[in-house]
């Protein structure tokens, strides 16, 4: 049933994807807000927020991570699911749809592996710079970067080149 709806929502994600291509605008005002969509596999041996806070001196930072379903536990309101994404694409939770509808001046997607259901959360997201790792959709990204996720300080003092060649955040 999950291959199902996986290959369902694929469809659909690329027929946003194509509309959403046409109408992007990007900011180019000077980030203050950071927004971070990961992985389960990355958040479990990362310490995302805190990398980034020390790395680009941002505060305002917020972590979503997708985990694989489990039924017996019960995690946080900053962490969904499969379950938490009914077959249209469209977020079931409420704190998950709160944050994706918060217009953030940057959103990470900080995972490098194909997965429809952070793929559409980083489409979704209404973010205004969005950045993530090469190896996933070019499309989905204002910027990407050729990185491995698990050397986050580089990818992170990469950003932060570029954010500031952007004039969109100070050195």
């Amino acid at each position: 049933m999950l291959a199902i709806k996986k290959a369902f929502l694929k469809k659909k994600f690329f027929k946003l994807l194509a509309d959403k291509e046409n109408t992007r605008v990007v900011s180019d005002k000077e980030i203050v807000s950071v927004g971070v969509i990961a992985s389960q596999k990355i958040s479990n041996f990362i310490q995302i927020e805190e990398e980034i806070k020390k790395t680009l001196g941002f505060e305002n930072v917020k972590v979503v991570t997708f985990l694989d379903y489990d039924k017996k536990n019960h995690h946080a309101q900053f962490y969904y699911s499969d379950k938490d994404v009914d077959w249209s694409g469209a977020f079931q939770q409420t704190a998950l749809r709160d944050f994706l509808n918060e217009p953030l001046d940057l959103l990470i997607g900080y995972f490098n592996t194909n997965n429809v259901f952070l793929e559409m959360a980083v489409l979704k997201s209404k973010a205004t710079f969005k950045v993530g790792f090469s190896e996933v959709n070019q499309q989905l990204y204002d910027m990407e970067i050729a990185e491995i996720p698990s050397k986050i300080d580089n990818f992170l003092n990469e950003l932060k080149k570029y954010l500031v060649i952007l004039k969109k955040m100070k050195n």
